[in-house]
């Protein structure tokens, strides 16, 4: 399980982030992440917000190697609140892509900054070498330097970018494609 810090408002204490899977209760707090995304940024490139059920779906679909893990802090009560969360997909559908996967980090806009995306990108790390995975890729919104930066960090390096490949918000959108060797 990983663990990162961050920010508690109240007292100026940095309560940890603890990493865990998630599960069919976490769905509506992963959809509130994943929805503002779709409806305000350029961070995916999907432009329908996902349903309640929807996500659930994408939940169950999860498991293994592919699972979805979320990001906790304690809220004002102490009770876990998800603030972020990730996942490791197939990178194709072909078999000899089999070793490779794609990742995906998403952290609440309130809390970007904060360490989150490291905790989270450096557990899909560990996970995707301790199932025996040769790369990891990540699509990235070209212009988004922080996602680029978090990539950098935790050691991927940029490949190629994917010329105005998507369109979103009545403008053109370009692919970088970062790679981790494992």
């Amino acid at each position: 399980m990983g663990t990162a810090r961050s920010a508690d408002e109240s007292t100026g204490q940095r309560p940890t982030v603890t990493i865990r899977l998630a599960t069919a209760s976490d769905a509506a707090s992963i959809l509130e992440i994943y929805n503002y995304e779709v409806e305000n940024r350029t961070s995916t490139f999907d432009i329908v917000p996902r349903t309640l059920d929807a996500q659930r779906v994408w939940l169950t679909e999860r498991s293994g190697a592919f699972a979805a893990v979320v990001a906790t802090i304690p809220n004002r009560d102490g009770d876990p609140a998800v603030v972020g969360f990730a996942s490791l997909s197939p990178y194709k559908e072909r078999a000899a892509y089999r070793t490779t996967v794609e990742s995906s980090v998403y952290v609440s806009r309130e809390h970007g900054g904060l360490g989150i995306g490291r905790a989270l990108m450096e557990h899909l790390i560990e996970v995707a070498r301790d199932s025996g995975f040769h790369s990891i890729i990540a699509r990235i919104e070209a212009s988004s330097e922080a996602s680029r930066a978090l990539h950098r960090a935790c050691g991927f390096v940029l490949v190629g970018v994917e010329t105005e490949v998507g369109r979103k918000f009545n403008r053109w959108l370009s692919t970088a494609v970062m790679q981790l060797m494992l």
